[in-house]
């Protein structure tokens, strides 16, 4: 997987220069969401690496038409070919590689590869995480005034109403880096809104866990992957120390605003 990773990022690096629009051509898809050459290119390279080192594993992308098979599999890829496609695009190095395989609904192995910034994370269920293989850990903050908080300004805004004082930091266009960082411990609070996809943090999700934090639902559960809609409600990450306090605020700001 860490070898597909950066074989991928190789091919998605050929079409990008940072500061500059990508060289790969760019189509629209439902929904104004974008999509490159260079998403398809890695898609198909990885689908193809990836299925034949696992055979018995279904598969779920982003860029590959859903094919619901997936479902008679115990195993199944995850993948996002390029996460924060619209970064990818304009020359923003904030996008990532990002694969999980997921075992009974949940990640046993994840990698999110972030190519244009140098940074290779890793986890492997009950081996903890790496990141550029060395030693990764969740913050171990246990008070949420002062954390580090990224997510998105509206949801960010209104927690530090709860908690008090925040240090905001900026919303990163890839939201499998922006969950890495937190089982970096870059960030201590990364809100998820509602929507996010099982390719867009089931690998992220592994890195938490591993490195000593949490990535709940607003009902405390962990998110189920492989499933018939692989769509999810909004989500909650922090240190394990931490992660109480967030989701306890977000319960309740949810209550008020009717968040999902």
């Amino acid at each position: 997987m860490r070898q597909a990773a950066v074989a991928g990022g190789e091919i998605a690096m050929a079409s990008f220069v940072p500061g500059r629009p990508t060289s790969a051509r760019v189509r629209y898809k439902a929904g104004n969401s974008p999509v490159s050459d260079a998403d398809e290119a890695v898609d198909a390279y990885l689908m193809e690496t990836l299925t034949r080192a696992l055979p018995a594993a279904g598969w779920l992308s982003e860029e590959t038409r859903d094919d619901l098979t997936r479902l008679q599999h115990d195993l199944c890829w995850v993948v996002d070919p390029i996460d924060g496609t619209r970064a990818y695009c304009r020359g923003d190095s904030h996008w990532t590689i990002s694969i999980a395989l997921v075992q009974g609904g949940r990640p046993v192995i994840g990698v999110v590869h972030a190519p244009a910034l140098g940074e290779h994370y890793s986890a492997i269920r009950g081996r903890g995480a790496q990141r550029n293989g060395q030693p990764a850990f969740a913050s171990r903050r246990e008070t949420a005034r002062g954390a580090r908080a990224a997510g998105p300004g509206p949801m960010v805004d209104q927690l530090e109403n709860y908690t008090g004082d925040l240090v905001k930091t900026p919303k990163l266009p890839s939201l499998a880096l922006r969950l890495a960082r937190v089982a970096a411990g870059d960030i201590d609070v990364a809100l998820v809104s509602a929507n996010a996809r099982d390719w867009d943090i089931a690998a992220a999700d592994l890195l938490i866990e591993e490195a000593g934090g949490a990535l709940t639902g607003l009902d405390g559960f962990l998110p189920t992957y492989n499933l018939h809609d692989p769509q999810h409600g909004a989500l909650v990450s922090a240190g394990r120390s931490l992660h109480a306090e967030v989701l306890q605020g977000v319960q309740d700001l949810m209550r008020r605003n009717g968040w999902s």
